[in-house]
Order: C-alpha cells, then sequence, then structure tokens
C-alpha cells in the first residue's frame, strides 16, 4: 500500500523521538530518516521503526488531524512560503541593513544642504542588490531554501544530542 506524505511524517516524528531518546545515534538517525521520505510504501516506513519500542506500523496509524478547512497541501504551502521567506531574510537581510544606514547617513547629510538630490547611496547598493538578486533567483532555481532549512534542523538535531550527551556523562 502506497503511504501518504503524512505517513511519512509520523515515521519522521518517531524517528526524532528515538533520537532524543537515545535510541539511535546521529548516523543512523540520518540515514533513516532520508530513507524515510524516500518510502513509497507502508512496509518501507514500517522497517525503518521494527526494531525501536512503542512503533506502531504506518499502515495503522490514524491520518493526520486536519485543521479547520484545510488541507495538508495548505499546510505544506504555507511551510514552504515560511522556509523561502527565512531564506530570502538571510540572502536579503545584510543588503536591507546596508540601505538603510546609507540612506540615513544621506539623508542627514542633505539636510545640512537644503536640497534632496544625488542619491550617492545607489553607487553601493546598486551593483550589490544586482549580485544579491542573482544569488536570489539562482538559489530559488536550485532549491536552496529548501537544503538551508535542512541544514538548520540537522545542526539543532546536533546540538540537542551534544547536550543530551552532556548531561548524560558522569560527573567526575
Amino acid at each position: 500500500m502506497r503511504a501518504a506524505d503524512a505517513d511519512r511524517e509520523a515515521t519522521a516524528d518517531r524517528l526524532r523521538a528515538a533520537l532524543n531518546e537515545g535510541r539511535l545515534d546521529l548516523n543512523e538517525y540520518d540515514e533513516r530518516l532520508r530513507r524515510a521520505y524516500g518510502a513509497k510504501t507502508y512496509g518501507e516506513l514500517d522497517e525503518l521503526l521494527t526494531d525501536l519500542p512503542g512503533s506502531r506500523p504506518a499502515e495503522t496509524s490514524l491520518p493526520a488531524p486536519r485543521t479547520a478547512g484545510k488541507s495538508p497541501a495548505v499546510d505544506r504551502d504555507q511551510a514552504a512560503v515560511s522556509t523561502r521567506s527565512v531564506w530570502l531574510l538571510g540572502v536579503w537581510g545584510p543588503w536591507l541593513k546596508a540601505a538603510l544606514i546609507l540612506t540615513a547617513i544621506w539623508f542627514v547629510s542633505q539636510l545640512g544642504e537644503g536640497e534632496f538630490d544625488d542619491y550617492w547611496p545607489i553607487w553601493v547598493l546598486g551593483p550589490w542588490g544586482a549580485v544579491v538578486l542573482y544569488q536570489t533567483i539562482q538559489g530559488l532555481a536550485h532549491g536552496a531554501p529548501e537544503k538551508d532549512a535542512e541544514r538548520r534542523r540537522r545542526k539543532q538535531v546536533e546540538r540537542e544530542a551534544r547536550r543530551r550527551a552532556k548531561r548524560e556523562l558522569p560527573e567526575t
């Protein structure tokens, strides 16, 4: 029987819980997570959980609850928009900060002269903006927001595993 996205997510959640419980190490978790997201059938998902206690087979799991009037596709779309927004802010954030600072400096300097002409920050912001625009187009075309989100998730998992390992070390 073919598995749905909700089934793959449920399996990923169970694997994450097993990692947090110390039942899987990071390498095994990473390998199983890849297999979970690549799984096409319930059997492939069940295979990933068979040696973990308290795991229910994917085919007997309940479907993911639906929020009022929203489909899982809408939730995925919102998550993708959020991932894209975070990535875009990371790409454009430094340029925007520099634009605000340079424009403020230009504005204050023009107040003394009484004329608001010769917007000199354009000589910095224009070329830099063109480079950032190119990076944005290339990044969106090659899935950079999703790769960045996955990298951040993995770093978070590694941090949590290090914290857990540190707590579990016997004090000498």
